[in-house]
């Protein structure tokens, strides 16, 4: 008698709401397609909405002040929804991100994946808001991220979160309107002019910011762990 063929197990999609373990999640994530996104947030699955521009524009203006801050500070390099592995019930995207690449909190495993946690983590929150605001900011507490940032992009509104005494603390604004980061020296932020979509007062600011002494004295440290 023929033997018959073993017939190969398909591999289950990703769906919302689904608890897996991070290996699990890991193989079902390999066997989608390119364009498909999905996170791993305390054991249980998120599979992202299509994006529209209430995400899209406020995305693109993230990282062009955060890679325009990068791109003046070497050894320290950006992201774009890149995996991050930050522990065995966390597989997060995040929106952008900031490591420092020697010495920081976080390395790049063999396959090519981010493990630990990036000193900066941001996310633009449109309809993720209650995910990002709940959850995947413990979740980022807890892991050890040093400043998380949340652009809440209906209600317009930019929240910098950092991490004092294992409690992320929101940072307002000083006088002039500005937030500047305790972990990246010369990354400033003028808030409201990003919010109103004033990119050119933005990046003025940032270049002030990276112009100054304190952001000269960062790269020349980081210089030194090369």
């Amino acid at each position: 008698m023929l033997q018959q063929p073993a017939r190969s197990i398909p591999i289950p999609p990703l769906e919302s709401g689904d608890r897996l373990t991070r290996a699990e999640f890991e193989r079902r994530y390999e066997a989608t397609p390119e364009k498909f996104k999905a996170e791993l947030i305390e054991g249980v699955v998120y599979v992202a909405s299509p994006v529209r521009v209430f995400h899209g524009n406020p995305h693109f203006n993230l990282i062009t002040w955060l890679g325009v801050y990068s791109t003046a500070t070497p050894s320290v390099s950006g992201s774009d929804n890149a995996t991050t592995r930050l522990d065995l019930d966390n597989e997060p995207q995040p929106d952008a991100l900031l490591r420092i690449e020697i010495g920081g909190t976080s390395t790049i495993s063999e396959d090519g994946y981010i493990e630990g946690a990036p000193e900066l983590v941001a996310e633009i929150a449109a309809s993720s808001a209650a995910i990002d605001l709940g959850s995947k900011r413990n979740v980022y507490r807890r892991n050890g991220v040093q400043e998380y940032l949340v652009w809440q992009t209906f209600e317009n509104r930019f929240s910098w979160f950092r991490l004092q005494a294992e409690e992320f603390i929101l940072i307002e604004p000083d006088a002039d309107g500005m937030i500047r980061s305790s972990v990246f020296p010369g990354l400033w932020l003028a808030v409201s002019a990003l919010l109103e979509g004033n990119m050119m007062e933005v990046l003025n600011v940032l270049q002030a910011g990276i112009g100054a002494p304190k952001h000269q004295a960062f790269v020349q440290k980081l210089a030194g762990r090369s």
